[in-house]
């Protein structure tokens, strides 16, 4: 069996590799791909070319449940990221920071997703530079996260808002200003998290809700007309799920779902024709605390692999053996971790995807994924 590597340098401490599926790879951490302080309240981390230099730079959403300032990290093409700034000017509570062209003029923009503060639009003006251009919706909500997805067929961005124990709201895109909310769901759900994907097939993407707070987690379908009356469950309904994320795990061509879940495992629900979610595993400790759940094929051997964030718990990377089903466990990161977000993108073009790591009241950091024979 071949090994990949996880080894962490951060103030002195290196973790040991363990072996599992896959490449022989490692993933390594140094002092030029830790974004952020020790004190930053980081809930999430996204990827995306933001200076149109063909390289992959980060935003990093700070303020999880106190005012802190969000931050642009600028990569020097090699994976190494020496320049940072801020995003806009004002402090807030921030959870999550999608980006799109929402304007149409070929550059990435941002809407950043505030906490009981106002969600914030950014445009670039296509070096990295952002100026605000407006909010987004009421002036209060419980926002945990915004999505950036074209619903309703015309290739504009629109822009959905989830919200923890308030309505949920969909916002069509007009052309770099978005329409009024168009609430969706019900009014009960607590939702963290969302992904979007058709998921029945009918050429339409549809939302896939993670809840919280006892209420159970939902697909709704989009109808074609931009409505989402129509659900279908998943899940325990009591699973505490924070993350969701949407692949095909076992490659028989249907959609499933990944839950990152909080007191229960983690599961895959896996898709099938009649479109219902039937729960064919879990994976993970069987009382964790999982925040952040990322998809992606780790280890380029044509099959999703899963990035999990713990708190109170080293993170971990489920290598999929190709079934979806049985997996392989490597945990990395600190014993009582405090990640609330992960995601993965290839920062140093390789071809392989590094792994993004953001901690609440830790330093954020970037894993290089690498040959275990270059380290």
């Amino acid at each position: 069996m071949n090994r990949i590597c996880f080894s962490l340098l951060l103030a002195g401490l290196i973790l040991a590799p363990s072996s599992a599926l896959g490449q022989e790879r490692s993933f390594i951490v140094g002092s030029r791909s830790m974004l952020g302080v020790g004190t930053d309240l980081s809930p999430s981390l996204t990827f995306a070319d933001v200076d149109g230099d063909g390289d992959l730079d980060v935003l990093v959403a700070n303020g999880r449940h106190w005012p802190q300032q969000n931050e642009i990290f600028l990569n020097s093409g090699k994976g190494r990221f020496m320049q940072r700034y801020p995003l806009g000017e004002v402090s807030r509570t921030s959870y999550s920071i999608p980006v799109a062209d929402l304007d149409g003029d070929g550059d990435l923009d941002a809407i950043v997703a505030n906490d009981m503060a106002p969600n914030v639009i950014y445009l670039n003006d296509g070096s990295g530079q952002f100026s605000e251009a407006g909010t987004l919706g009421p002036e209060v909500e419980s926002t945990r996260d915004v999505i950036l997805a074209d619903l309703n067929g015309d290739g504009l961005p629109d822009a959905i808002v989830t919200n923890r124990g308030m309505e949920n709201g969909i916002y069509l895109n007009e052309g770099g200003t978005f329409g009024p909310k168009r609430g969706f769901g019900s009014k009960d759900d607590s939702t963290i998290s969302l992904s979007v994907a058709d998921m029945n097939a009918d050429g339409w993407p549809d939302l896939i809700l993670a809840n919280r707070d006892g209420q159970p987690n939902f697909v709704y379908l989009n109808d074609g007309s931009m409505g989402f009356e129509q659900r279908i469950s998943y899940g325990s309904g009591s699973d505490e799920t924070r993350s969701v994320a949407v692949a095909d795990m076992d490659g028989d061509g249907y959609l499933d779902i990944i839950t990152a879940n909080i007191g229960e495992q983690n599961g895959v629900y896996f898709g099938n024709a009649s479109g219902a979610f039937g729960k064919g595993v879990t994976f993970g400790a069987e009382e964790g605390a999982s925040y952040a759940v990322s998809v992606i094929d780790l280890d380029l051997d044509g099959d999703m692999d899963v990035i999990i964030g713990n708190v109170r718990a080293p993170n971990a990377a489920f290598f999929n053996d190709g079934s979806g089903r049985n997996f392989d466990q490597v945990a990395f990161g600190m014993e009582d971790g405090i990640s609330y977000g992960v995601g993965a993108g290839d920062v140093n073009g390789d071809g392989y995807p590094d792994v993004g790591i953001a901690n609440s009241n830790g330093l954020n950091f970037i894993l290089i994924n690498r040959s275990a024979s270059n380290q």
